[in-house]
């Protein structure tokens, strides 16, 4: 008898494409970097807030829709960017068509294994990401590329620092895949013939090129290829930001933001958003959980730009929680990739579902009839929750 294919939590999402997938591809979505704790840090810190359900007065109707960077959603989750999606044939493209079907806002990163055009024609409310790599030339082409793809709104992820070595073992990703390669996974690929057999009924093989990196009349460079432009180039001044937000010229976010100061300088280059975000602990390793980042920048800047989350968001609950600190929305990335794992486009359907139930029971229990109603008060906030980084005092210890 067949397992039923729905999953009821991302925790079994997650348990499910461990098993499907073959070592290396679920190590890379596990990524980390030197101990981990940032990755738990990220995850445990929504457990230790606490909500303040109320008894009577709940409402029958309840709004979870959103507005993101001008963009409607139908509740405030975000797909976050996150490159060469090899867990499934379909990668980007079938997490655009869940997307599209849940109402919510698709995030395609630059190192994707598929083309902002096909992911523009499978959503057509998509945020492009780009790093800073390559000369300005390039990324112009880029940005030129992706708006006449489509894309609404720029995503400048700037905040990753190259850390590596892990305290369980890197997995071996290959640069490219070719028949020497093959049979030299083998060993590692064969006893998941579920994973292999997915990518079998489409005559295809994984595909480790970033193709919306590649150059006018030139080949898609490898990921590795591009990763290390990427690691070759001088990084960004503020001065360099405000020039990439100014040669978009649309809606903007600046995604990796955990300082406060940071937080006012984006305000000042002009940006229309920014996300509190560590890179999903693959930064710098025991940066602070950023739910407990967020208070203090919201506080900050909140009145002038929007202000969103990602970092550990694996419930619905997660995403009530983060809205009640001010978060305007959150965005989620290996949450989908293990529903992706586990069971394709449906599976990240699911996981967007799982999502929207969490939080939809948790606007009702705490009284509200919208999102925008959430607040400190739904919430018991333990004292020393709260961290400030690069915050106004400078006597202060989390300063």
């Amino acid at each position: 008898m067949s397992r039923n294919p729905w999953f009821e939590t991302v925790a079994e999402a997650q348990r499910r494409a461990k098993k499907r997938l073959p070592a290396m591809v679920y190590g890379a979505l596990v990524a980390g970097s030197e101990r981990g704790r940032t990755i738990d840090d990220n995850m445990d810190a929504f457990a230790r807030l606490g909500f303040a359900p109320r008894v009577v007065g709940h409402q029958a109707q309840r709004d979870l829709s959103t507005t993101i960077m001008g963009v409607e959603s139908s509740f405030p989750v975000l797909i976050s960017p996150t490159g060469v999606q090899a867990v499934d044939p379909e990668g980007e493209v079938a997490v655009a068509r869940a997307a599209a079907n849940r109402g919510v806002i698709m995030g395609l990163s630059s190192f994707a294994s598929k083309s902002v055009e096909d992911v523009c024609a499978a959503n057509s409310n998509v945020f492009f990401q780009m790093y800073w790599s390559g000369d300005r030339d390039a990324m112009v082409q880029r940005m030129d590329r992706a708006k006449k793809a489509g894309a609404k709104a720029l995503i400048a992820t700037l905040d990753w620092s190259f850390s590596n070595g892990r305290d369980w073992g890197s997995p071996a990703i290959p640069e490219k895949i070719d028949l020497k390669t093959a049979i030299k996974l083998a060993p590692g690929v064969l006893p998941r013939p579920g994973w292999l057999w997915r990518f079998g009924k489409t005559g295809r093989i994984p595909d480790l090129t970033a193709p919306n990196l590649q150059p006018p009349g030139g080949q898609a460079p490898t990921f590795f290829g591009a990763y290390g432009e990427w690691m070759q180039t001088p990084p960004p001044t503020w001065e360099d930001v405000k020039w990439l937000s100014e040669e978009w010229g649309g809606p903007f976010m600046l995604k990796g933001v955990t300082r406060v100061d940071d937080a006012k300088r984006a305000v000042d280059i002009g940006v229309t958003a920014l996300s509190v975000s560590n890179h999903g602990g693959n930064n710098l390793d025991t940066t602070p959980a950023t739910i407990r980042l967020l208070p203090a920048i919201a506080e900050a800047v909140g009145d002038q730009v929007e202000v969103l989350l990602d970092g550990g968001v694996r419930r619905g609950g997660d995403v009530a929680k983060a809205l009640a600190l001010g978060a305007r929305a959150v965005l989620i990335g290996r949450a989908y990739l293990w529903g992706l794992a586990a069971n394709g486009q449906a599976g990240v359907e699911n996981v967007l579902d799982i999502m929207r139930g969490g939080l939809d029971s948790a606007v009702l229990g705490l009284g509200h009839s919208s999102v925008h109603e959430l607040s400190p008060n739904d919430l018991h906030i333990p004292a020393d929750f709260p961290v400030v980084l690069g915050g106004a005092d400078p006597a202060s210890p989390t300063g």
